[in-house]
């Protein structure tokens, strides 16, 4: 079964369910997709919406941080509860032993020499570990093992 059609049972099962927090955020979900979709003028497979459903998860960290910051508890509680919705359709995340592992390989295939060789680790590292692990985190790791 394609996710795309499994985010359209899970609404389907919300609705019957009455459950409105998770056949709300469904709904975005499936909003945001249709509209990378139009924009793009393709039908997104797995790869891509497991991107939309990443951005849209970044965007409740960051919505997270900022109603904490400002002290509102209860739209952050919310925020994670959108959060914990949408991770039911990322793929099980990597450990950091496997992204080391990977990262090790990438910079062998890429024959990384120093900085200037990051971006060809990153996009040979992408395919791999997009959905699985945090970019941001990996860079990191990249960066430790190529200048170190």
């Amino acid at each position: 079964m394609s996710l795309k059609q499994k985010i359209t049972d899970d609404m389907k099962a919300a609705m019957r369910a009455g459950d409105t927090l998770q056949r709300d955020t469904i709904r975005l979900l499936q909003a945001a997709i249709k509209q990378k979709e139009i924009d793009e003028r393709l039908e997104l497979d797995d790869t891509a919406i497991i991107a939309v459903i990443e951005k849209m998860l970044k965007q409740r960290r960051d919505s997270i941080q900022q109603y904490e910051a400002a002290q509102r508890h209860d739209l952050a509680a919310a925020e994670k509860q959108e959060m914990d919705i949408l991770s039911v359709y990322m793929p099980k995340g990597l450990s950091d032993e496997e992204i080391d592992t990977l990262v090790i390989k990438a910079i062998s295939a890429a024959n990384a020499k120093g900085m200037q060789d990051m971006g060809k680790v990153m996009a040979i590292l992408k395919p791999d570990i997009a959905g699985r692990a945090d970019m941001g985190k990996v860079s990191a790791i990249v960066k430790s093992k190529i200048a170190g």
